[in-house]
This record gives C-alpha cells, structure tokens and sequence, in this order.
C-alpha cells in the first residue's frame, strides 16, 4: 500500500507520511489543539469550616469532575483559619461557618472586596448517641448527664450559638461543670459518638446518614442566624480555579447538594 502524499505548496515539491509518521503527526496536532484547554486547568487551595466537611467533599469531587481543576481542602475551626490566613497561610479561598469572620478579613485586606456571599444556613442541634438520654430540652434541662459537647464558642461559630441558646434558656451558669469544649464541630462530634460526652451541641449536616441516636433540633429563635460565608482571598484573586469553584459554589445544582444536608439555601 502507497503512503500518503502531501504537496508542499512552499517549494512545490511532494513530501511522503509513512503511517507511523502520520499517526505521530495527527497526535501531535491533536494535542496542539487541546493544549489551551489543558493549560487553563489550575488548583486551588480551599480552608473550610468542619461542619461543612460533608457537603464539601460531594462539591468538591462533582466540581473537579466537571472542570479538570484540582481542589484542596483544608477542614478545621473557622476562628483557627481567621488567624492563620491573617499570619500568612497560602489559602484562596475561605468557606466560613459565619459572616463576621470572612468581613473582618475583607477589612483587614485580606479578602477580595465584594466577594463575600452567604452559601449555606446552618441548623444547630442537640444529639445523643445513647438511649439513656434522647435529645429533647427536657434532658437538657434535667442535666442528669455527665458532659454535654459543644465546640468552643469564641472561634468556632456552632459553639457560639450552643452557648447562645443555653443562656436563652438560662441554663449556662448550671451545666457550666457539665461541658467538655471540642476545638472545632468535628471535635464535639466525636466526643458524643465516642460516648465521652452524653449529650452534644453539633451541626445537623455532620447526621447525614447518621443511623444511631436521637436528635433535636434546637429552634432558631434561640440563636442568631448562622450565615455560612465564603470568600474569595486576596492570594486567589488571580486563581481561575478559585473564581470557578466560587462560582459553581452558587449554582442550582451545587445548591441541591447544599440543602441535601440539612442546610437552608438563602
């Protein structure tokens, strides 16, 4: 069988592809013409707060699955991040359990200037893991438990709200000996499922799928609004991988995924 021949129109004369060479080219040229798509995928490097553990891990793996971009994440406290974005930690974005934190940042310089948005409403709980003692403000107040969990509420916005509502029902001077701080949501979490607390002050979406126990949802005119905010860094302003999740962090489908665990969309 005869190679191809292709007419060099520069000087007029043929040259001849061997097959080899002729695949070699069309894979190269292939290549060439995805070389922008392939260059324009980038990473980015996300703090997000732990009771968002969940719902972040689905985001992320649909995100990455539907742009090539590659995303990070970091979980712990949002009070911890606060600082350590303030002392120079190289996040792009941060997914905060509260408003005040990411405007604070925005404030101090550290956040791009109107990037903010709500992306999540959380809902506090209270959860038992034991049948000796099922979640309801009647156990609360009957206080027969040893240890009730909640995350410390000076950097970690679930724990401020549990201690909100403990004063709205005048419980905080009496359980005061009664409860063990978790640094962080997941920290609580695991106290009770562990059983060194009885009962705990956790997040609803840290449940999802949760099998054992009994739950109750502590009403929200017993704690401020609990506005789950994101923000895009001033290290991330030039990160297309940053800008993109923001984005698709507002979408229709991202939200779906949101609300799956319990949060309220606003």
């Amino acid at each position: 069988m005869n190679s191809p021949h292709y007419y060099n129109g520069t000087n007029g004369t043929n040259l001849t592809f061997s097959p080899p060479r002729l695949r070699l080219v069309c894979c190269c040229a292939i290549l060439w013409l995805f070389q922008p798509i392939m260059a324009r995928a980038e990473q980015a490097r996300i703090a997000i707060a732990a009771n968002f553990i969940g719902p972040s891990k689905v985001l992320i793996a649909d995100f990455m699955h539907k742009t090539g971009d590659v995303i990070i994440p970091s979980f712990g406290s949002s009070g911890q991040f606060m600082l350590q974005i303030e002392q120079g930690a190289d996040y792009d974005v941060f997914l905060s359990a509260d408003e005040a934190k990411p405007a604070k940042l925005v404030k101090d310089g550290f956040g791009a200037d109107k990037s903010q948005f709500t992306y999540a409403i959380g809902k506090l709980v209270l959860w038992s893991n034991t049948s000796a003692y099922p979640a309801s403000e009647n156990t609360l107040r009957a206080a027969r438990y040893g240890h009730l969990a909640l995350c410390k509420p000076d950097i970690a916005p679930y724990g401020a709200a549990a201690m909100a509502t403990l004063v709205q029902l005048h419980l905080e001077q009496s359980l005061q000996p009664r409860i063990v701080m978790g640094m962080d949501i997941a920290q609580a979490y695991q106290f009770v499922q562990s059983g060194n607390a009885e009962l705990g002050f956790v997040a609803l979406s840290q449940l999802y799928n949760q099998s054992s126990g009994t739950v109750w949802v502590v009403p929200s005119t017993l704690y401020p609004p609990i506005r789950q905010n994101a923000l895009l860094l001033k290290q991330g302003e030039q990160n297309h991988a940053a800008r993109a999740f923001l984005a698709y962090l507002r979408s229709k489908p991202a939200q779906a995924i949101i609300a799956t665990y319990g949060y309220d969309i606003p």
